[in-house]
């Protein structure tokens, strides 16, 4: 094996671990995102996140989202 040879594998190797951690980062991230502004339901956006993430990355934005939005505060009504 050539000089060339052995830095090409020593990039596609590298190329591979870069793109598993990236892969790993984006289905951890909506379910810490959530978990960290006390989403009620955080752990079925981290669900939501490694599912779609694995099922195509289609909906991974959707779950995104869905870890910053606040659950509205139930309405008190008023006896009148």
């Amino acid at each position: 094996m050539s000089g060339y040879d052995i830095f090409a594998w020593i990039v596609l190797i590298i190329l591979l671990a870069s793109a598993v951690g990236v892969f790993c980062i984006a289905g951890w991230l909506p379910g810490h995102i959530a978990k960290a502004r006390g989403h009620p339901w955080a752990q079925a956006v981290t669900v939501a996140g490694w599912i779609t993430l694995i099922c195509g990355f289609a909906f991974w934005p959707l779950a995104f989202s869905w870890a910053y939005v606040d659950v509205p505060a139930p309405r008190k009504t008023e006896n009148v």
